[in-house]
């Protein structure tokens, strides 16, 4: 072990050296360690002993055991204990070294992932939504100041990045949340019975109606009314919303009896509203009617902020759901994720966590690049205008590190804090590619 020692020390290692287990567990109490290399003499306690003690101080201390001949039998033992490689004594030094690398890196991903998590617990998640961003946390406070007022909110933004989810969240936080909070998808019903969904019908009053429908806004009386794709309404049904915004009432269809009701509207739209007025699909007099308060939720790809912890929110969700071990992010697999234009959104980033994680094996515990499906792997559009075809791991690194700061104007915390790493992490890849700031 002492030319163990020195041979470490060369390669650039702290190294402690203690004389048993006992010694191991003490020091191991009162300092920070990487990892712990041991033999099988351990003294009192036993080499399965010293994994358990070792692992309820620090569970994500990597514990590599180093046998003789005579030890080989104890070697199934211990790594079922959780131990997390051996050798034995003919060992190559530049295999222990690869070993030790990667003992540290997944202490530093599990440390990332455990600072992540309890970041989620302390302000990360605010009614189901995970956000990092400032865009993110400008949107919360809005919604904050406006849920226990009654007025109107017109939420705009592209397809997937969860309108509805805030629409629910401004009812959860409103003076309505004990009343119903009815969804209405406005592009998803015909034309035909779209009125009749809304406002409801009398008996024979349409060839169908065989009975009086009562329409989902006195479905959500005292509640709140969430309008889905409002664009896609005809112009008729325009008007007569615009009566319900205006005099709180509405007419079944076949009837002539006018109906109070008090209802909280929200409406959504993925359409530029000013842009179909100008083309003579929208009234004018709704969407100023509807524009009270207007909050535009933006893309995915305008807050990255947020896609490591969308992304390993969803991963704790879904190992949970199904049944799997995966505990931790790649690198490699953070960086394309981050990297990835995300048209579809938050809807897509979950549902390619999702497939990643249905495909993973039951006993893997990180997410890698090969789980990721193939359209997001081998996506090179972060390359274009970069005069290259194709890029090292450590050149795609080093440059989004560069592109980072540069947002952030060399600020190491904020780069820190959107790569999704530790500030020590981010120094000592600074140091590694030689960035100058």
């Amino acid at each position: 072990m002492r030319n163990l020692k020195t041979s470490l020390q060369s390669s650039g290692y702290k190294v402690k050296t203690v004389e048993n287990g006992q010694q191991a567990i003490h020091y191991l109490k009162t300092d920070t360690v990487h990892v712990l290399i041991s033999d099988f003499d351990t003294g009192q306690i036993s080499g399965i002993g010293l994994i358990e003690e070792t692992l309820n101080i620090d569970s994500s201390i990597g514990i590599i055991f180093i046998a003789t001949n005579s030890d080989i039998k104890n070697v199934v033992k211990v790594m079922k204990s959780g131990a997390f490689d051996y050798f034995d004594k003919s060992f190559l030094m530049e295999e222990l070294l690869f070993a030790i690398e990667k003992a540290i890196e997944r202490k530093e991903l599990i440390e990332e992932n455990n600072c992540l998590r309890n970041k989620f617990q302390e302000s990360c998640q605010y009614d189901g939504i995970v956000y990092e961003s400032e865009k993110m946390k400008a949107i919360i406070s809005m919604i904050d100041r406006i849920a226990q007022s009654n007025a109107t909110v017109l939420l705009m933004g592209e397809s997937g990045v969860g309108k509805e989810v805030f629409a629910k969240m401004i009812h959860n936080k409103s003076m309505r949340k004990d009343k119903r909070f009815i969804v209405i998808n406005c592009a998803a019903i015909p034309e035909n019975l779209i009125e009749s969904e809304l406002f409801g019908h009398e008996k024979g009053s349409f060839t169908g109606a065989s009975y009086r429908k009562i329409g989902k806004f006195e479905q959500a009386e005292g509640g709140t009314v969430f309008l889905d794709e409002m664009a896609e309404l005809s112009l008729d049904m325009q008007v007569k919303f615009l009566r319900v915004l205006q005099e709180r009432q509405l007419e079944r269809v076949g009837s002539s009896n006018s109906i109070n009701v008090d209802v909280r509207i929200i409406a959504a739209t993925n359409k530029d509203l000013s842009k179909e007025l100008e083309k003579g699909n929208f009234r004018e007099d709704l969407y100023y009617r509807l524009n009270v308060v207007k909050i535009d939720i933006p893309p995915l790809r305008e807050r990255k902020e947020d896609i490591g912890a969308l992304a390993k929110t969803f991963l704790y969700e879904f190992s949970r759901d199904y049944e799997k071990n995966l505990k931790l992010l790649d690198i490699e697999a953070m960086l394309i994720l981050l990297n990835h234009t995300w048209k579809g959104n938050v809807r897509e980033l979950k549902n390619v966590i999702e497939r990643s994680v249905v495909i993973a094996k039951k006993n893997e515990e990180i997410l890698l690049k090969k789980h990721l499906p193939i359209e997001i792997s081998n996506n090179k559009n972060f390359i274009e205008g970069r005069g290259r075809t194709e890029m090292t791991l450590k050149e795609y690194e080093k440059l989004i590190i560069i592109d980072t700061l540069n947002k952030v104007d060399g600020s190491k915390s904020k780069a820190a804090e959107i790569l999704d790493i530790r500030r020590q992490t981010l120094y000592n890849k600074i140091k590694e590619y030689n960035i100058s700031l």
